[in-house]
């Protein structure tokens, strides 16, 4: 299994749920050194001088330019002695924003202003028309009436009367227009010098209201920056604290992977060293034939990567499993105290809630080919996934000690800690509570042409 992951750099999210937190750790060390391995090996086949690339033609570039040591010239704003301060180009940019406001603002009043002047100047202008034709009208009236009552001397001395009181009528009307664009004018002249002072007291009044606004998203970006910075500090603390936990997980795994090497290296010569003195000694690693060892890698060869639901796990326990007598005591030929069905994780630990420490159970795993032992520990429940394959039975990771069967591996480890890191030892089996115990489907008589018969 661990073969395969290393070969697929890609781990089952159903896997990684069986693991305890010890296997996971020790499958990161693993995962990592292929990684190194494939890195060194990569870069050991391309040790050739990489030529560099010539510029596709129409392709944009980016040059720098060049100071006078022939680096990229760099400019720092506020190192140079003419270049103003942060404050005073903001205070600089708000002037300018005030008076262009102010200035916006005034050139609106202007354009009304005018727009009334014109108003009036042209009214002014329709009521003089009106008089002046009013008094045409008059002249008129007076000359028809001088030509119809007078004498002929007396029509042409009304009419040069009257030629002259139209001229007379005239001059005035010119003279009070002139005078009337005058004060027309004088008044533009003095609305004008009125608005620049205006337009001078509202730049100021401007640049003051945008001075106290930036006084007040100072002191907020103040606050918030000391929230931020606070929320910070928090974070950076517990992103400490959680890169701590995982520095200390991974010295915990490479501990435990190094001490499993030890610990295995020293059981083999212990075994050898006994089997030497002439005992008889069953070595840990059954010897298999040839012929059953091509058999069973068919049959795991057959297999899929992970099983497709809880009906594949009992039929693989019955046509596999069971012949070798998996969850059978060998001492007394019964169910084991310590055996248990295909059950969850979660009804594991119900099991082991309220018991002491060491307490244990073996289950059949619903989501890989395999087993676990949920674990009572002080202040949790583990539980370590069992690999099976044609050599025996083993904890999942590396450099594992092959047992003949899963009994064998339960009773080494009544006196062998499963890690060294957490000195787990399987002191008490726990048993059913359920009437019918959750292994029947498992443990149920099998029908032979015997029994058939």
């Amino acid at each position: 299994m661990l073969r395969q992951i290393l070969q697929t750099m890609t781990v089952d999210p159903d896997l990684l749920a069986e693991l305890s937190d010890e296997q996971k750790a020790i499958l990161f060390v693993k995962i990592r050194e292929e990684q190194v391995r494939r890195y060194d090996e990569h870069e050991k086949n391309n040790q050739t001088e990489k030529i560099p690339r010539k510029p596709k033609k129409g392709k944009k570039m980016v040059e720098f330019m060049q100071g006078k040591d022939g680096k990229e010239w760099v400019w720092v704003m506020g190192e140079h002695k003419n270049d103003r301060s942060i404050e005073e180009m903001i205070e600089l940019e708000w002037q300018e924003k005030a008076l262009k406001e102010a200035e916006r603002e005034i050139e609106e009043m202007r354009r009304r202003e005018e727009a009334e002047i014109a108003k009036r100047l042209e009214e002014e202008k329709e009521r003089l028309e009106m008089e002046q034709k009013h008094k045409e009208e008059e002249l008129r009236k007076q000359r028809e009436e001088a030509e119809l009552y007078a004498s002929l001397k007396q029509a042409r001395e009304v009419a040069r009367k009257l030629e002259e009181e139209k001229q007379k009528a005239e001059e005035e009307e010119k003279i009070r227009v002139e005078q009337l664009r005058h004060k027309f004018a004088e008044d533009k002249r003095h609305s004008l010098e009125r608005l620049l002072k205006k337009k001078n007291r509202r730049s100021s009044e401007i640049f003051t209201e945008y001075m106290s606004k930036r006084e007040e998203m100072e002191k907020i970006a103040e606050q918030n920056l000391k929230e931020v910075e606070s929320n910070w500090q928090e974070q950076e603390k517990k992103a400490k604290k959680a890169e701590e936990e995982v520095k200390e997980l991974a010295r915990r795994a490479r501990i435990e992977y190094q001490n499993s090497l030890k610990l295995g290296m020293n059981v083999l010569n212990a075994v050898s060293a006994f089997s030497g003195n002439g005992t008889n000694t069953k070595p840990p690693v059954p010897p298999k034939s040839e012929e059953l060892r091509k058999s069973m890698t068919k049959v795991i060869n057959k297999r899929p990567p992970r099983p497709p639901n809880k009906q594949a796990v009992i039929d693989w326990f019955l046509e596999e499993e069971r012949p070798k007598g998996v969850g059978t005591d060998p001492s007394t030929g019964k169910v084991a105290a310590w055996f248990h069905g295909v059950i969850s994780r979660l009804e594991a630990e119900n099991f082991l809630l309220n018991l002491t420490l060491g307490s244990f159970l073996v289950r059949v795993s619903e989501r890989v080919w395999g087993y676990t032992i949920s674990y009572r520990a002080e202040d949790r429940c583990k539980h370590f996934l069992i690999d099976t394959s044609d050599q025996g039975y083993q904890f999942f990771g590396a450099n594992q000690l092959v047992h003949r069967s899963l009994a064998d591996l339960i009773n080494f480890h009544k006196s062998n800690p499963i890690t060294v890191t957490g000195g787990e030892l399987l002191r008490t089996p726990v048993g059913q509570i359920k009437d019918p115990p959750d292994y029947q489907e498992l443990m149920r008589p099998r029908i032979t042409e015997s029994t058939a018969l």
